[in-house]
């Protein structure tokens, strides 16, 4: 490979770690939000109140994008210094990426149980902050990682 294809893709995992962590908060917010408006559509159909509570539900995996952007931010330090991180950015933007999914597949059925009973809300709640923990270990420990490559 020529020396210079090698440098336009010196960025590759910097890109990568944002990319495959906003894939997953596209995605896990699609699903729930695909939840959040069935379930407000039964309760308009029944002519009951729609919880606007499902909204937090919907934006709980967009975080992870912010979390793939401040390990980006670290990334770009040590990738300046002529380091390439590719396995950093991949395999960290798809772990964060996939806490989100999941995270919007749980939220889209806690849309679906507070649409239907109005109760729970707390428990729910607890439920998308672990599998939230998973995004926030991620960036914790490459984070860590990252500090001593720079």
């Amino acid at each position: 490979m020529e020396t210079t294809t090698i440098t336009q893709l010196k960025d590759l995992g910097v890109a990568a770690v944002l990319a495959f962590s906003a894939m997953g908060s596209a995605w896990g917010a699609g699903v729930a939000g695909m939840a959040a408006v069935g379930a407000w559509k039964k309760a308009f159909s029944q002519n009951k109140v729609a919880p606007f509570l499902l909204v937090s539900f919907v934006g709980a995996p967009l975080t992870q994008t912010i979390y793939g952007m401040i390990v980006m931010n670290k990334m770009i330090e040590v990738v300046n210094k002529g380091q390439f991180l590719w396995g950093v950015g991949i395999f960290c933007g798809v772990a964060m990426g996939l806490s989100a999914l999941f995270q919007g597949k749980a939220a889209a059925v806690a849309c679906d149980a507070l649409g239907e009973t109005g109760k729970g809300f707390g428990n729910y709640i607890i439920v998308l902050g672990i599998i939230e923990t998973v995004a926030l270990f991620v960036m914790a420990f490459s984070l860590g990682m990252l500090g001593k490559l720079a």
